[in-house]
């Protein structure tokens, strides 16, 4: 009975957040994050139509826009919406000085906590998702709009997109977490945005460090140049996604300390 109880409240409270996030701008960040490197491909692709009916041509002309896709993303788009849609979420609540009345809820912390964290990881899959999509329609609108280019050849590899975006999508947790502990630490919203960027700075520099697969924030970076043989990452991967895994429970576990014992509710 309890246990239904929890699960009834829990999704009533994720609904409620859910519906909050459309105050913020994390929807339209999460869809122009998305869509940028794939606007981009197109528009590159649209001007060099002479080029197309070789490139669309050629064996491997998923695997190649995949791994082109992915270069801005892992490095740049992936952690700065992690960052900034997850600041955003929580700011709803310190901007309309709400924190009081969701506390006053008849909601245990950790269904108020959860709910608003599993509306951050749900607003970055839908940043994955729709990132795929752009990927797929940077190869079909050119076919469809320029003479003689046909669509590509090559079959398209669902299982390879599927299990990369996956590790990707794991690989961002870590900053996720770290960036919802920090957001419900600092009330003021530049702080936990100030900090993250510093960090994913210090993970650039990192990359080349021998222990680069112990810094949270370095690990979708990491990952893409380790699956790319001309950017290979100069140090070991090994274990990185049981370390990104396990620094999303360290950060979530210390985000909900956090958030039980802070003395200023509002």
């Amino acid at each position: 009975m309890r246990s239904r109880r929890f699960e009834s409240d829990f999704i009533n409270a994720f609904v409620c957040e859910w519906l909050k996030k459309r105050r913020s701008l994390g929807a339209w960040l999460v869809a122009g994050g998305a869509f940028f490197t794939p606007v981009i491909m197109t528009v590159v692709r649209l001007i060099r139509h002479a080029q197309l009916p070789v490139v669309y041509a050629d064996p491997l002309f998923w695997t190649s826009l995949w791994r082109s896709a992915w270069e801005s993303m892992a490095i740049f788009f992936v952690p700065m919406v992690a960052i900034l849609a997850t600041s955003l979420v929580v700011q709803i609540e310190v901007r309309n000085n709400a924190w009081k009345q969701v506390h006053a809820l008849p909601l245990h912390t950790a269904t108020i906590f959860f709910a608003k964290l599993a509306v951050i990881v749900l607003m970055l899959a839908q940043f994955f998702a729709l990132f795929v999509l752009g990927v797929w329609l940077s190869a079909l609108l050119p076919s469809l709009l320029v003479a003689g280019v046909p669509y590509p050849a090559a079959p398209l590899p669902l299982g390879e997109f599927a299990s990369d975006t996956a590790l990707f999508f794991l690989d961002c947790l870590p900053i996720v977490a770290a960036q919802y502990l920090l957001s419900l630490r600092f009330n003021h919203f530049l702080a936990p945005i100030g900090i993250g960027f510093l960090a994913w700075i210090g993970a650039l520099a990192a990359l080349s460090w021998q222990h680069a697969n112990f810094v949270p924030y370095a690990y979708t970076m990491l990952d893409y140049l380790n699956n790319h043989p001309e950017a290979r990452a100069p140090v070991s991967t090994s274990g990185m996604h049981l370390f990104a895994a396990a620094w999303f429970v360290l950060f979530t576990a210390a985000g909900y300390v956090v958030f039980v014992t802070k003395a200023n509710k509002g």
